[in-house]
C-alpha cells in the first residue's frame, strides 16, 4: 500500500514545474511530493517508515504526471458494443494514461434515465480499470424537444449534462435547461455550432474544400454558436462548458465571455491541435471527424489559446467507429476517431515543436478537466489521488492502429511516427498498465 517513486521528472502543472523528484504513494493518496535531489530514505523517516516498508519504483528519469482526465469519451455501450465495451475503453485509457474517463451520453439509447444510467455504471465498475464518470443527456432521447430529469440523474451519479453534437436548436428549450441546471448546480456540455448551417458538413469551407468537392461549412458556424449559447449564459447564469473550440473566429468571443464572469469553459480536442484540414487529401475518411478539421492558421490559433489558458481542456474526443462506417465514400462516412491512446502521444508532438510546454499540457489534460468537474484529482500534490502516468516524452515509435487495446481502430495517426508513449499507469496508487 506504499510506494516511492524516485527518479522521477515529476510534472507539476498546478505549480508549473518540471522538475526532478520524489513522489511518496500510501494509501492510494499522495503522501509527500520532494522536487530536486531528495533522499529517499529520509523522506521515508518523516513519514515514520522504514525502508523495508515501502515498494521503491525507479523512475529512470522519466516523467511522471497526474493522470489524465478526458472528458467527451464514447463508449458504446448499450447499443453498440461490437465498436467498443468499458472493457476495452478502460484497457485503451490504461494505456494512454487516461486515469478518469467522462462518458458522453449519445449511446443507443441515449443516456437519458437514471435505469440507463445505472446501467452503464455497474458495466463500468465490473469490467473497467480506471475511474469512470458518466454524463448524461440534457434532453430525452437528445432530441432538443424536452429535458431530462436533471435532478434525479445527478442523484444516479451524472457528472455533467449533454446532448453531444445534437445542437439544442430550439432557443427556449435550452434556456429551460439552463435555468434547471443552475438551480441543480449541474454543469451543462454543449457543442458550439449553428446546426443549420454545419448540418452535412464534412469539411470547412475553402479553397481545400471547393477543390474536392466537399460540402463544407463556414468557421462562423461555431462562432454563431457559441454567441448564442453565450446570450443564453446571461439570462441564466448556468455552468457551461464549450465541448470544441476550433477556429480562430470563435476566440474572441469566449474570452469576452470570461472577461465578464460568467461560469464558461472550453475545451478542444487532440485532432483539432495536431492535425489540419489538408490531411483529408486522398478523402482519407479516418480524418473526418466533428466539427471537420480546420485551417493551419486556426490550428495554431487554438493551440495559442491553450497556452494562454483561454481554451482550459484538451480531450480525446474518442469516438469509436467500425470499419463499415469508415469505409465509405468521405461525405458518407461516419466522423469521429479513436483516442485514447494516442492522446498523449499527439500531444506531445505540440510539446517536441516547442508550441506548449509538458506543465501547459497537463494542466489542460489533467488539472482543468478535474477542476471543471469539482474532482480532487488532476495533481501532484499533498493529499490528491494517487493517479499517476509514467511516460518517457522522447521514446519514438511508429503507431501501429491493429495493436490498439480499442474495438475499433478509426485512428488518423496510424502508420504516422510518433515521439512520446506511456510507460506505466497507477490508479489508487495500484498499477493498472505496464508496457512490455
Amino acid at each position: 500500500m506504499t510506494t516511492l517513486f524516485i527518479n522521477a521528472r515529476l510534472i507539476d502543472p498546478e505549480a508549473g514545474t518540471d522538475a526532478p523528484g520524489t513522489v511518496l504513494v500510501q494509501n492510494g493518496r499522495i503522501a509527500a511530493v520532494e522536487t530536486n535531489a531528495a533522499d529517499p530514505d529520509q523522506l521515508l523517516r518523516a513519514h515514520n517508515l522504514r525502508p523495508d516498508e515501502a515498494d521503491v519504483a525507479d523512475c529512470g528519469g522519466k516523467c511522471l504526471a497526474p493522470g489524465i482526465v478526458d472528458i467527451g469519451v464514447k463508449v458504446c455501450e448499450p447499443g453498440e458494443r461490437h465498436k467498443e465495451s468499458y472493457k476495452s475503453a478502460g484497457l485503451a485509457a490504461a494505456a494512454g494514461g487516461v486515469t478518469t474517463i467522462v462518458t458522453r451520453p449519445d449511446t443507443t439509447p441515449a443516456i437519458d434515465s437514471p435505469e440507463t444510467l445505472e446501467f452503464v455504471t455497474r458495466r463500468a465498475q465490473a469490467d473497467t480499470p480506471v475511474n469512470v464518470l458518466p454524463m448524461a443527456a440534457l434532453t430525452k432521447g437528445r432530441e432538443g424537444r424536452e429535458m431530462t430529469e436533471i435532478g434525479f440523474l445527478m442523484d444516479a451519479g451524472a457528472v455533467a449534462f449533454s446532448d453531444c453534437d445534437h445542437v439544442t436548436g430550439n432557443t427556449k428549450v435550452f434556456q429551460r435547461a439552463l435555468t434547471y441546471a443552475r438551480s441543480c448546480g449541474a454543469l451543462v456540455i454543449a457543442h458550439p455550432q449553428e446546426p443549420v448551417l454545419s448540418a452535412g458538413a464534412a469539411a470547412t469551407s475553402g479553397k481545400f474544400a471547393a477543390l474536392y468537392g466537399l460540402p463544407a461549412v463556414s468557421p462562423m458556424a461555431e462562432r454563431m454558436g457559441l454567441d448564442r449559447d453565450i446570450a443564453l449564459l446571461e439570462m441564466t447564469g448556468a455552468k457551461y462548458h464549450a465541448d470544441q473550440i476550433t477556429t480562430a473566429r470563435a476566440l474572441p468571443a469566449l474570452e469576452r465571455a470570461k472577461s465578464n464572469g460568467l461560469d464558461i469553459t472550453a475545451g478542444t480536442s487532440i485532432h483539432h491541435l495536431t492535425l489540419n484540414e489538408l490531411d483529408v487529401a486522398g478523402y482519407r475518411s479516418f480524418f473526418k471527424v466533428k466539427p471537420p478539421l480546420r485551417s493551419e492558421d486556426d490550428r495554431l490559433a487554438v493551440v495559442e489559446a491553450v497556452r494562454t489558458g483561454l481554451i482550459d481542456i484538451i480531450s480525446s474526443m474518442h469516438t469509436p467507429q467500425d470499419e463499415e462506417s469508415k469505409r465509405l465514400p468521405f461525405e458518407e462516412a461516419a466522423a469521429g476517431a479513436v483516442a485514447l491512446e494516442t492522446l498523449l502521444p499527439a500531444a506531445l508532438r505540440l510539446y517536441h515543436a516547442e508550441l506548449l510546454d509538458l506543465p501547459t499540457l497537463f494542466r489542460a489534460m489533467s488539472l482543468n478537466p478535474a477542476k471543471r468537474l469539482g474532482l480532487d484529482s488532476g495533481r501532484l500534490a499533498e493529499g490528491a489521488p494517487a493517479d499517476l502516468v509514467l511516460f518517457d516524452p522522447d521514446v519514438p515509435f511508429v503507431l501501429d492502429r491493429f495493436k490498439l487495446r480499442s474495438k475499433s481502430q478509426n485512428t488518423p495517426f496510424d502508420t504516422q511516427r510518433m515521439q512520446g508513449r506511456v510507460e506505466a499507469t497507477f490508479v489508487a496508487g495500484e498499477p493498472v498498465y505496464r508496457r512490455d
